[in-house]
């Protein structure tokens, strides 16, 4: 199928998902709140990650690889990579480089693609101060007792992107009380650095050393790397306040703009087994533990079966369903070669439902519908199917693991033979009748014996015939 609509996403900002344009269709820019680095990432933390690759992957296919632009931060000075760092006895950049490489390694695992650019906090202190001296000079922040904090009623429309007044978002946040501050929800840009914390010269005339506040990072690295305004800014819900709105203010008032990026999309909380995932409740799990038990396949498959806007409930059986998915698909990969021909192209019906603002529970029903066709011998559907995972950021090489010549031996045992044929013979019956739960453990049996089996269809009568071999 070709493709039909334009790109629509849903933006927080409007509250309205939107047709899709630009800035400039030669330089796409997106922007994604990345990890703060003191410890292993939670299964929370993927959930982003999965999300704005596939978003990334979806763009660079509709406007080509060369034209978009991926920036994914790393928070490297923060209250708890002090305090972890000083727990451990180590130094905060031993931390730090430990952690993001720990990072690195779970997320290449779920078939993430590097982000084109992947800047970190501490090298852009610079780009902070003068980001915090033009808000100065605007009117919108102002020093006090070594802090600089900025000044909340400076800007008329604070509150748009989370839709809450001033008094709503007092009430709903955790204020620091502080007699420096003008007004309680002013929010520090830079603050003084205690003994053994990292530091740096201070703005705005401080003569004490500082350290960044949370929030300036992301504005200045974001205009560092992308522009005064850029096209789609990213990250989780619970990030819309005070994070993001925060970081809107701080760049709108920076450069007198009107926006900071046009389109503002969020992903939905993750929970565990139906409770609220935290270390009190027993059920905080890392990537790095998933990855122990489950493939990064299976773990990016079960994470996209969710829209990425609905909550989603991470749970064991739902694990235990997207790995039975995965098995089945990488039967019919080795049946029509697990080899992503040049000229396949993702289905249009999977690229369609990406594009209704990333739907890829709709996108994985079109890829069951390719597999199923895949199944029947349809290799035209099979090449689609496997472009289109391919597309959503599956390594379709991992379903197929063609067996080498060199790692077969002769069969010279009669009754293994009459057994094996055997269970070929009532796999293909189970087959036939369109039984491919049968069909499927009646292979993993065979699999778990050593015994490699091999469908190819008879161009003579268009039937599955099956041929098996011993693995060494």
């Amino acid at each position: 199928m070709a493709e039909l609509q334009s790109l629509r996403l849903y933006n927080t900002l409007t509250r309205r998902k939107e047709e899709f344009v630009p800035l400039d269709a030669q330089n796409v820019r997106m922007y994604v709140c990345g990890p703060t680095v003191y410890d292993y990432a939670h299964i929370g933390n993927a959930r982003p990650v999965i999300v704005f690759d596939v978003l990334f992957r979806l763009l660079r296919h509709v406007y080509g690889a060369d034209h978009v632009k991926y920036v994914r931060n790393i928070t490297d000075v923060d209250d708890k990579i002090n305090a972890r760092a000083a727990d451990e006895g180590i130094s905060i950049r031993e931390l730090t480089e430990r952690t993001a490489k720990q990072f690195h390694d779970d997320i290449a695992a779920l078939g993430v693609l590097p982000p084109t650019v992947e800047p970190r906090a501490t090298e852009h202190i610079d780009e902070m101060k003068t980001l915090i001296e033009a808000l100065i000079a605007n009117g919108h922040a102002y020093a006090a007792e070594g802090h600089v904090l900025f000044d909340v009623p400076s800007m008329p429309d604070y509150g748009k992107l989370s839709n809450r007044t001033l008094d709503e978002m007092a009430a709903g946040a955790r204020v620091e009380v502080a007699p420096y501050k003008k007004d309680p929800m002013d929010f520090v840009l830079w603050k003084p650095s205690k003994p053994g914390e990292p530091s740096w010269p201070s703005p705005a005339g401080i003569t004490e050393p500082g350290r960044p506040g949370w929030h300036i990072e992301c504005s200045a690295m974001a205009g560092k790397h992308l522009g005064d305004v850029f096209d789609i800014h990213g990250g989780g819900i619970d990030l819309v306040f005070p994070h993001h709105e925060n970081e809107i203010a701080q760049s709108r008032c920076a450069h007198g703009s009107q926006v900071m990026a046009r389109y503002w999309l969020h992903n939905g909380f993750l929970q565990v087994e139906g409770e609220k995932m935290s270390k009190s409740l027993g059920n905080f799990i890392t990537i790095h533990d998933l990855l122990q038990e489950w493939s990064g396949e299976v773990v990016r498959f079960n994470m996209l079966r969710t829209h990425y806007r609905q909550p989603i409930d991470w749970t064991r059986k739902a694990l235990e369903e997207s790995k039975a998915t995965l098995d089945r698909w990488g039967e019919i990969s080795d049946r029509i070669g697990g080899a992503l021909l040049e000229h396949a192209l993702p289905d249009g019906a999977v690229i369609d439902a990406l594009k209704d603002d990333l739907n890829t529970p709709l996108a994985i029903a079109r890829l069951h519908e390719l597999a199923k066709d895949a199944r029947s011998g349809d290799n035209a559907s099979g090449e689609k199917w496997l472009a289109s995972a391919a597309l959503m950021g599956f390594d379709v090489a991992r379903w197929h693991a063609p067996v080498q010549s060199a790692d077969l031996v002769e069969v010279t045992d009669p009754d293994l033979a009459v057994r094996v044929n055997t269970l070929v013979a009532q796999r293909g019956e189970a087959r036939k009748a369109k039984n491919f739960k049968e069909a499927d453990r009646i292979r993993d049996e065979l699999a778990a014996s050593g015994v490699i089996l091999k469908d190819a269809k008879d161009t003579a009568t268009g039937e599955i015939v099956t041929t098996w071999e011993l693995a060494r």
